[in-house]
């Protein structure tokens, strides 16, 4: 049995100070920017359903979403861009 590599946190973005407006054109754009295996962390302050639904939406199977913390006042979330050693070769994302 192999042990699982550790997952490289490139970025936290506290959207909390992120104006509404801006909030899920930021993430994107980091999570865009981010090499493959590696991860960005969120730190919202309500359950991220509809920006976890964009990405099933418009990233399927190129992320993986961890929920690190779930409330009720403080949510941190991990999204892993997939690409790296653990990818499942079914997509275009290496």
């Amino acid at each position: 049995m192999t042990e699982a590599l550790p997952i490289h946190v490139a970025v936290t973005i506290d959207v909390r100070k992120v104006p509404w407006s801006q909030r899920h054109a930021k993430i994107l754009t980091t999570f865009e920017a981010l090499a493959p295996g590696s991860a960005m962390e969120l730190v919202v302050d309500h359950e991220p359903l509809p920006l976890r639904e964009l990405f099933i939406a418009t990233r399927e199977g190129l992320f993986q979403w961890d929920d690190l913390e779930n409330g009720p006042d403080l949510w941190r979330v991990r999204i892993t861009r997939r690409g790296g050693s653990d990818c499942c070769g079914g997509c275009a994302c290496r």
